[in-house]
């Protein structure tokens, strides 16, 4: 097991929930109303994803503000939150924009957001020419945390983190799975191509061969000629990083010609959004991903457990790794504010640099940022589609199902 997620586990053991340690101290400040903007796709293609992840954070929002006192995640005693949603439409220039919006006219004390790592791309260094602090919880672009930006914090995993996961997992199992050839499919843009680029060298670092790399528009129409070119390719995996309309019409398209990779290895994205699993029905199952929140871990963790049951109360859906992520970089936003007793945003900046957190509703050893403010803390599990829901195949000794590889047929589901 990683080591990380051996020292979560055992943590969650002895019962640890939401507290943090030391990071959300009692205050004399008396901020009234706190403004913290949300910068999501909220129409637009990715419509779906971003609904999802505003109920996560909407939820952050409540436990903060002390709507749910029975989640162990102590609330704000300097003031009370209040979102301003902005839409990005999954366009770097309007989420750069409204970051503009969002800074200078409604004046927030920070942003949690963009989801899709383009859009985090322009907002972080529209927000870090502005000086406000940016909290992500789902862009996983490797290259965001590479940049030298002062004021953007990503509290979940990157690509490289997730590369990683992935190859540790395929060694584990590598005399009954060996993947010697492995083709990558991946949309033309920060997300797909920085992607790509780390899997091949984590790859190349495993004795995998990345026979070919192929790249599309996002929200195509037709993936007939890149399927057909992944069947000649013949490889042993296809790993996939593609939003949902995409990952949708990827496994139709699949399932029309007549093709059924090995094992579909996705970078979440689309693959656990839950408009995937309803528009493809059994055609979803035997997916394989990557993912930073497995619900499996409530049974460890009373304050996951706890979030997990509301969030399916609220929304009647359950919690994804996206909403986890988001909800997870809400509550850090919010307890930053907390230490500052601010929302003064050079001391809400100060008191993320600071940050420090050893509980949370991840699969996580906690939360601490390195100098270019990535959570040196987080880490991956893998999962994989069983009857319409993800279920723990690594680490082993967490797995709630048998692995199955190679994928049964699509035209047998």
């Amino acid at each position: 097991m990683q080591p990380v997620l051996a020292a979560v586990l055992l943590t969650l053991a002895c019962g640890g929930s939401g507290a943090s340690s030391g990071s959300t101290q009692a205050s004399g400040a008396n901020l009234g109303d706190i403004k913290i903007g949300v910068l999501e796709p909220l129409t637009g293609p990715s419509a779906s994803q971003g609904q999802d992840v505003l109920h996560g954070i909407e939820l952050a929002r409540d436990v903060l503000n002390g709507k749910y006192p029975e989640v162990g995640i102590p609330k704000l005693t300097v003031g009370k939150i209040s979102l301003v949603p902005s839409d990005t439409q999954s366009n770097p220039q309007i989420a750069a924009s409204e970051v503009d919006r969002l800074g200078r006219t409604e004046k927030v004390a920070a942003i949690v957001g963009t989801y899709q790592s383009a859009t985090t791309l322009t907002a972080s260094e529209r927000s870090e020419r502005l000086g406000i602090p940016t909290v992500c919880g789902s862009s996983s672009s490797t290259a965001l945390t590479e940049r030298g930006l002062k004021w953007f914090f990503r509290v979940g995993p990157s690509d490289k983190t997730f590369a990683e996961t992935y190859f540790d997992w395929l060694k584990s199992i590598r005399s009954q799975h060996p993947v010697k050839k492995a083709v990558i499919l991946h949309t033309n843009d920060q997300f797909g191509n920085d992607g790509a680029k780390i899997i091949t060298e984590v790859a190349g670092q495993n004795g995998t061969t990345i026979a070919d790399d192929i790249s599309f528009q996002g929200n195509s129409t037709d993936l007939t000629s890149q399927v057909q070119k992944i069947r000649s390719d013949n490889p042993d995996a296809v790993f996939t990083l593609a939003f949902t309309n995409d990952a949708i019409l990827f496994v139709k398209t699949a399932a029309q010609l007549g093709y059924t990779p090995p094992a579909i290895l996705a970078f979440g994205a689309g693959w656990i959004d839950p408009t995937f699993i309803k528009a493809l029905g059994p055609l979803a199952n035997y997916s394989i991903t990557r993912a930073s929140w497995a619900a499996q871990y409530g049974d460890k963790n009373p304050a996951a457990k706890a979030v997990a049951d509301l969030f399916q109360k609220n929304y009647n859906q359950p919690m994804t790794e996206n909403s986890a992520r988001e909800f997870t970089a809400m509550i850090t936003a919010g307890e930053a504010i907390q230490q500052a007793g601010s929302t003064d945003p050079e001391k809400v900046r100060t008191a993320l640099r600071n940050y420090k957190q050893t509980k949370t509703i991840m699969p996580w050893k906690g939360i601490k940022f390195d100098g270019n403010g990535q959570n040196e803390q987080s880490a991956g599990v893998i999962e994989q589609m069983v009857n319409g829901r993800y279920e723990l195949v690594w680490p082993a000794d967490a797995a709630t199902t048998k692995l199955v590889w190679p994928a049964p047929p699509l035209s047998s589901r």
